[in-house]
């Protein structure tokens, strides 16, 4: 099955959605495999916030605020491509909590080719800096995109390396929004030579908290993930768990034990991530693995069977939305062991979950966790 771009008007409420506050990317998926569309979801958001809990219920992300959206992207000559669209990447496209829709600036083609990340710390060492640039060459011209974070030092030295064969910089704030400014010109040759991409909504100005999401993106879009210095606090380990957790490959870059910038990868490595010593051990690695194309409908609910319950379904006894809340606490546990705790039909609490985390009670994680917020 061929798949086809999203209708405009189906976009532009896929926009609204996941603008919409409380619904995060998986909540997002829960409630198109729902209702269907998008169009439909929005409709039941009022509702069911306020059977979650929220008495003044919840309002959509306003049409006008996304059109505006859509109107900015495109004047900045990047453009919005939808999960379901075909040039949306199929490694990002199968993670659990791949976002509903990507900014593009640039060469879109880079997208669907086999890429590795590249990332490493800010204050890294002259030494640290050359290795990213042989290897990211070296990765890149065996046929690979290199994937990173724009970030200064080794993220730097890793697009640098690979301008001339194909580099893709993923950011945290907006499209539109130059993460550091003396990355500017970095950022303007890989617009004109490579490709940009941003989750977060145009004009954003990136904060701590989005840099976390931003690393994913660049495990999620790649076979593997190398490391090049990194502390044990960083978010290049950051970087290397989500790439674990995607089950994508990890390399790590030795370094010596008295400098804190390897202490990072050393300790990967003591815990099973291969040892790149040198390019070549990364690109024997990757010639193993094959870039599949996504199934068409697998993992794709709304194109596949009906909605599970259509829009006015029948409301679980609202004392289920009290004991699910007794049971839960800060810590995130499995929405399996909370269906067996309630001892409830599971349709009835996986309903009253979609509730709560709408009415902003509850929050879901990856690895279908929920906890309270």
């Amino acid at each position: 099955m061929t798949r086809k771009n999203l209708d405009p008007k189906e976009k532009l409420a896929w926009l609204r959605l996941s603008r919409t506050e409380n619904i995060g990317p998986i909540t997002f998926y829960k409630l198109l495999e729902r209702y269907g569309t998008a169009t439909r979801a929005l409709n039941a958001i009022p509702d069911l916030a306020r059977r979650g809990g929220r008495l003044n219920g919840l309002k959509a992300y306003p049409e006008d605020l996304a059109e505006k959206e859509l109107e900015q992207v495109e004047k900045n000559s990047a453009r919005l491509i939808a999960r379901d669209d075909p040039d949306y990447p199929a490694l990002l496209a199968e993670l659990e909590d791949a976002p509903p829709l990507i900014a593009v600036l640039g060469n879109a083609a880079l997208l669907p080719k086999p890429s590795l990340g590249v990332v490493g710390a800010r204050n890294a060492s002259l030494t640290g800096r050359k290795i990213a640039e042989d290897f990211s060459r070296k990765v890149a011209t065996a046929g690979h995109v290199i994937v990173s974070g724009l970030a200064r030092g080794i993220d730097t030295a890793a697009h640098t390396a690979s301008l001339a064969t194909g580099t893709v910089a993923v950011v945290a704030g907006g499209i539109d929004v130059i993460y550091p400014r003396e990355n500017e010109k970095l950022y303007r040759q890989i617009a004109e030579q490579g490709a940009i991409i941003a989750e977060s909504p145009f004009g954003t100005e990136p904060l701590a908290r989005h840099f976390p999401r931003r690393n994913r993106l660049i495990s999620g879009l790649s076979l593997g993930v190398l490391i090049v210095e990194a502390a044990l606090r960083s978010g290049s380990l950051i970087t290397a768990r989500m790439a674990a957790e995607q089950n994508r490959e990890v390399f790590a870059v030795p370094g010596s034990p008295l400098d804190p910038r390897a202490e990072g990868t050393n300790k990967l490595i003591q815990d099973g991530a291969h040892l790149a010593l040198s390019a070549e051990d990364i690109i024997h690695e990757l010639k193993s693995l094959r870039l599949k194309p996504l199934n068409d409908t697998a993992g794709d609910p709304w194109q596949g069977p009906p909605p599970i319950i259509p829009a006015g379904d029948q409301k679980p006894d609202e004392s289920l939305h009290i004991k699910i809340m007794k049971i839960l606490s800060p810590t995130p546990v499995q929405v399996d062991e909370v269906i067996r705790a309630t001892d409830a039909p599971a349709g009835d609490v996986l309903t009253v979950i979609l509730e709560l985390e709408i009415a902003g009670c509850i929050e879901r994680q990856a690895g279908n966790k929920i906890n309270v917020v």
